[in-house]
């Protein structure tokens, strides 16, 4: 039994985890909001508004670039030496970088150094956050009882909204405290620098977990001597295909929710050269605050999910999911169009609401296709090389598919990639009621 004399409490697995995903939202939210809305101007000197954007925006994929060689390290260490540790170092490697960013000088003030110092955090942030979510997945599951490793795999997930309500409350505090110009010209730092507090309740939390009882049995058995990495590569390349394939759609789900249509929702109304809508004329605080509803749908279907995977199964759970993702795509032009705040309203919600029923099984679905003592390496990096192909380059695909196609174009790509998941789902195993190892 995974849980027997585990003095690891509820409470405690549930803070340490959801804290290290909840800054790992904040941070990549607040990048994501200042990408739009100020670091084009900042750190990216460009000849127009949608190349600036596209700039600032590929710097968003250079944390998923850099994520995989995270998972590789971090995973190594976590499947040879312990969770706990390597689950210390992730949030500090992530914090650090995330702080950094809020003390950088501007192109103005040193050039093109400033570009290449904030993609170099961005780096620093992407090795971070590649050992932190299969970390605070397998301190989860690992230390739920029989029967409940579905609902104990919510708790990390649960940072998702956390994070993303905090970055947004952040942002409207701070944009009505100071003003939008102050925002766009110094204030912007205070977001990254506030991240301070959220890394230190989380080490203060983490540092007081001990391992759990079934990765203390996995030590102390002999082990393979393969690398961790290359024992997923090679004797679990099956779940480690297809679990990459699972991700994807929800990866480019959500980044089309919280970067393209945030583009395009407050972008003053013109039409690309192919006659295409390339924006709503939203102010940035009507999306901020519808934004920070719909986290509220992405809190209550992450919880929902978690029940109910641990009654039906994660495969079904998710197949019906995604397929509602694929519809959603086919849907999408007309939220948009319509162009009231109803309907960008109702967008958010369902959209944020089926990114939480597919994400809240994952913490525990990916990890139990793996066995422990190469679970961390396995989870973390079928997770993160899924978000290298899906979340990387999501929204830099739909604002030039939008230019040329319109909304229509944007919602194949999201059905396409949905289609993809659902064949990853088709082919994996159901994984509810196997027994650790």
């Amino acid at each position: 039994m995974q849980a027997t004399n585990n003095p690891n409490s509820l409470k405690r697995v549930a803070m340490a985890t959801m804290i290290g995903t909840a800054i790992e939202y904040f941070d990549n939210y607040i990048y994501a909001m200042a990408a739009v809305l100020i670091f084009n101007h900042q750190f990216f000197h460009a000849s127009d508004p949608l190349s600036g954007q596209i700039a600032a925006l590929s710097t968003l994929a250079l944390t998923f670039i850099a994520r995989p060689l995270g998972a590789i390290l971090f995973g190594h260490f976590g499947d040879r030496l312990g969770r706990k540790n390597t689950f210390v170092m992730s949030l500090l490697v992530m914090g650090i970088s995330t702080i950094v960013i809020g003390l950088l000088p501007t192109y103005d003030s040193i050039g093109i150094w400033a570009t290449i110092l904030l993609c170099l955090c961005r780096i620093g942030q992407g090795i971070g956050l590649g050992g932190e979510w299969g970390g605070a997945a397998l301190v989860a599951i690992e230390n739920a009882p029989e029967g409940k490793r579905g609902w104990y795999g919510t708790f990390p997930q649960l940072g998702a909204p956390l994070g993303l309500l905090l970055a947004n409350g952040v942002f409207l505090l701070i944009t009505a405290l100071f003003g939008q110009a102050a925002m766009t010209d110094w204030a912007w730092r205070i977001p990254f620098l506030s991240s301070f507090v959220l890394v230190a309740i989380g080490l203060y939390v983490r540092l007081k977990l001990t391992e759990a009882p079934i990765f203390i049995a996995a030590l102390n058995k002999p082990k393979p001597k393969a690398l961790p990495m290359m024992e997923v590569i090679v004797t679990h390349f099956k779940p480690f295909f297809l679990g990459m394939l699972i991700c994807i759609a929800g990866y480019v789900l959500f980044y089309i929710m919280i970067a393209f249509s945030q583009i395009y929702a407050k972008s003053t109304p013109t039409v690309s050269e192919a006659g295409y809508a390339m924006g709503l004329g939203f102010s940035p605080q009507i999306f901020t605050a519808l934004l920070m509803c719909s986290s509220i749908s992405l809190a209550i279907t992450i919880a929902i999910s978690g029940k109910y995977i641990d009654i039906i199964g994660r495969r079904i759970w998710l197949i019906w999911t995604t397929f509602g993702v694929a519809i959603f795509g086919l849907a999408l032009p007309y939220f948009l169009d319509n162009g009231t705040t109803t309907s960008l309203f109702w967008f958010l919600m369902i959209g944020m609401g089926l990114i939480g029923m597919g994400y809240g099984p994952l913490a525990s679905f990916l990890p139990e296709l793996f066995p422990t003592h190469a679970r961390y390496s396995g989870a973390s990096l079928t997770y993160n090389i899924s978000g290298l192909f899906g979340a990387s380059v999501a929204a830099i695909i739909a604002l030039p598919l939008n230019a040329n196609y319109g909304l229509k174009g944007v919602g194949i790509y999201l059905t396409l990639n949905a289609i993809l998941s659902l064949i990853g789902l088709w082919f994996i195993t159901e994984t509810r009621d196997k027994h650790l190892r």
